[in-house]
């Protein structure tokens, strides 16, 4: 843990992106006890004002000397800048919450989802890591299901927003509609084909077992997080036209059987949860309305007939929130508590 405080010195390297910015705006939200905020960035993004409690503070270059005296620093600027300056600014004393792929899967590295693993916190070594914004969503819903009846078998397909690619892929989509509802030819520069009114089965690169690093993230993150290896989960992740909010279909088996009422409920009583399953009123989670909100949505649950002990359940939560700068602020809280 961090040396208690009333204040924090806090750094958001990666500042200007989206899950950056995203990650400005949750600490103000928060009311996170920041007594001077430092955001980093590349040079070409040095000198960019973000605006933080009606003040704006200015973007500074990211050098291997600018940690000392910060006490927590969230980053979101990838795996190679984690790579590098992550060990440098925990080695200056300065806490790491990374967002990147980088440092997930290290045993000495804890991969943190608050409302299912917080005392992992605990095992710090100067980084924790914040998992994939499409893994988070699911074992926020999974952990109280795993607690109740055991979980043996997850599928899970994937519907994913375009801002988890980053503000090139949000603009893409962005052009490429206007070009097609132009009756223009659409530019392809982000993704390897059309994303507008399209869907990708493709997220990341594709690896030589047939599925793509994305999928293979959620195998292995889920089985961290939950710590229980047990747990066997196949993933088929989509890229799908949509601009902020993943959406997941899941498949679950348990080892002991649990009807729809008794999963409603639940999910009802647990934290960072709402539950939205009222079908024939047409209630149910969609992106739209996870856009910007904290929890994560439940809904369309009801039993897999086709197995004895199966949930099939429909979850959507902001990636860019919950999946990303909400989860790493979360995460600092429990630091300070």
């Amino acid at each position: 843990m961090i040396k208690k405080k009333d204040k924090y010195v806090v750094a958001v390297v990666g500042a200007t992106g989206a899950v950056g910015r995203e990650m400005v705006e949750t600490l103000q939200q928060r009311k996170f006890p920041i007594l001077q905020l430092r955001l980093f960035a590349s040079k070409r993004s040095v000198g960019t004002l973000i605006e933080y409690r009606g003040d704006e503070v200015e973007v500074e270059l990211l050098t291997k000397d600018v940690f000392k005296g910060i006490d927590i620093a969230l980053f979101s600027a990838g795996g190679a800048v984690s790579k590098e300056f992550a060990p440098i600014s925990a080695k200056d004393g300065c806490v790491v919450i990374d967002n990147s792929s980088q440092w997930r899967m290290d045993t000495e590295v804890p991969l943190v989802v608050p409302e299912v693993n917080p005392q992992d916190i605990l095992k710090h070594k100067g980084i924790i890591a914040n998992p994939n914004c499409s893994t988070i969503q699911m074992v926020v819903a999974l952990k109280p299901i795993h607690d109740a009846a055991v979980i043996k078998r997850v599928i899970v397909t994937t519907f994913q927003a375009v801002s988890g690619t980053g503000n090139k892929a949000i603009r893409e989509l962005m052009e490429q509609t206007k070009a097609l509802l132009s009756f223009q030819d659409p530019l392809c520069k982000v993704y390897p084909h059309r994303i507008a009114f399209n869907c990708l089965p493709h997220i990341d690169v594709f690896l030589e077992n047939g599925y793509t690093k994305e999928e293979m993230k959620m195998v292995h993150e889920t089985r961290k997080i939950m710590g229980d290896d047990s747990i066997r989960v196949t993933a088929t992740t989509v890229r799908v036209p949509v601009f902020r909010g993943h959406s997941e279909s899941i498949n679950i088996e348990t080892k002991m059987k649990l009807s729809a009422s008794e999963v409603r409920a639940i999910l009802a009583k647990a934290q960072g949860i709402k539950v939205l399953d009222d079908p024939q009123k047409n209630i149910y989670p969609m992106a739209i309305d996870a856009a910007s909100k904290d929890d994560v949505f439940v809904g369309r649950i009801r039993e897999d007939e086709s197995i004895e002990n199966g949930i099939n359940m429909w979850i959507v939560s902001d990636n860019l929130r919950k999946g990303a700068a909400l989860n790493a602020a979360q995460i600092a809280e429990r630091l300070i508590m």
